[in-house]
């Protein structure tokens, strides 16, 4: 009896093991990863002696790990250096390992790995589960598991897996497959995965519960481009699949618009206001893709932003959704602490989709919004210093004015509160961009 017991209890945890490993659970992103990636600003620059600042080389990310740090970006969050493609040398070694470019490498991806760490920071690397990256280097296939042992020796923290030059039918096993060679490294990785932006473009059935629980975060969509345009069609595809993609957003597995513009070319001072609004509301990975060394003082602010940034690392980790358009303004809500008696405070955006070039004025009420604390509500504009204070109590029926101008944004954190003594200020309810 006893025998039998025990090798019930020996089958039982060897069940439990190997449901453990099944799925990546590796306790990491419990917020959204926030860092520096190469991707959209440096692209595939390898001739660096034409282009000795912008060259995709060890000296690019020895550069943006000192950056991060000097720049304070580090001490609110941004502590990934993540490299992207175009690292590699066009073939493997003799036996068989990944090896990064000797010339525009020359020490050593290890070696550029521990330099970052050396910093405080947290080291990224991108490879591609197909026959090559979509830069034509090697890819992964075929080479999985000497690939995620390799990345574990050399301490790596992140590995965004791209899908180019792949089966996009097969991606469904294969980027699960990966994940478990990662994990079995014992090293923990945070890991990005491409899988549905590749099968959403082929317009496949998308298994989003296997994804939540194989990936840390995954690209949904589309490549970002420095511009307006490709940042707000990538915003209004997230509105369209809100219903369906937010359910499996949560600590350690985030859906992922891409990388942040702000500090490029493409997007207005505004503008770049509205990306950090709308990705802070979206519980997005906050991953600059820019040129430290030329962020102006103004674009720096909307990044190094505490107030927003806080909204983006909720600890809550529910992604919101657009709940209103009216007249031009997009309106976006996501739940946030502190929360009590069922009651959440909220961040809310408003953003204008209008052409016309004067701010326009949009008034709503609490309740129209669904915030219904019968205790009232303080109102923060992120990104003004007008405040509400506790003297100052919105109840639902207070109205909330707002004035955007086109493509702009006002940001509010709308903070439950547990007295109701209302607001006889009623400047105190009118917010700008």
């Amino acid at each position: 009896m006893i025998v039998a017991t025990v090798v019930q209890w020996i089958c039982c945890l060897i069940i439990m093991v190997v449901q453990g490993i099944d799925g990546l659970d590796n306790g990491l992103a419990l917020t959204p990863p926030m860092g520096w990636l190469a991707w959209q600003r440096y692209r595939c620059i390898t001739d660096c002696e034409t282009y000795p600042d912008d060259c995709v080389n060890e000296q690019l990310f020895m550069k943006a790990a000192d950056l991060l740090v000097s720049e304070g970006y580090s001490e609110l969050g941004y502590n990934y250096v993540i490299v992207d493609d175009c690292w590699l040398a066009k073939n493997r070694s003799a036996d068989g390992k990944l090896q990064a470019d000797k010339i525009r490498f020359p020490s050593g991806i290890k070696a550029l790995s521990d330099y970052v760490h050396s910093k405080g920071l947290k080291f990224g690397l991108y490879e591609d589960w197909g026959t090559k990256t979509c830069a034509g280097y090697p890819g992964v296939l075929g080479h999985e598991e000497l690939d995620a042992k390799t990345f574990a020796e050399w301490d790596v923290d992140y590995v965004k897996l791209d899908g180019c030059y792949s089966n996009v039918r097969h991606m469904d096993k294969g980027y699960p497959e990966f994940g478990r060679y990662l994990n079995s490294t014992g090293r923990p990785m945070v890991y990005s995965c491409s899988w549905p932006a590749y099968q959403e473009e082929k317009g496949m059935l998308i298994d989003y519960a296997s994804m939540a629980k194989h990936c840390n975060l995954w690209r949904n969509y589309d490549d970002i481009d420095d511009s307006w345009e490709s940042m707000i069609k990538i915003a209004d595809y997230f509105a369209q699949k809100q219903e369906f993609w937010a359910k499996y957003a949560g600590p350690g597995h985030w859906n992922d618009p891409d990388m942040l513009l702000i500090g490029n070319f493409g997007l207005t001072y505004d503008q770049s206001k509205t990306q950090m609004a709308i990705w802070a509301i979206l519980a997005a990975p906050l991953l600059m893709s820019n040129k430290l060394t030329e962020v102006h003082p103004h674009f720096k602010a909307i990044l190094q932003n505490k107030k927003v940034i806080e909204v983006n690392q909720d600890k809550l980790g529910i992604q919101g959704t657009r709940v209103f358009r009216d007249k031009g303004i997009d309106i976006w809500t996501r739940p946030v602490e502190p929360f009590n008696d069922g009651y959440h405070s909220y961040a809310v955006a408003f953003v204008s989709r209008r052409v016309d070039g004067a701010p326009y004025p949009y008034n709503i009420t609490l309740e129209d919004l669904g915030l219904k604390n019968p205790n009232g509500y303080s109102i923060i504009n992120l990104y003004g210093e007008e405040k509400s204070t506790t003297s100052c109590i919105f109840n639902s029926k207070n109205p909330v004015k707002v004035r955007v101008i086109p493509s702009g944004v006002v940001f509010l954190r709308i903070n439950i509160e547990n007295s109701n003594k209302p607001c006889t200020d009623h400047s105190k309810n009118q917010f700008f961009v």
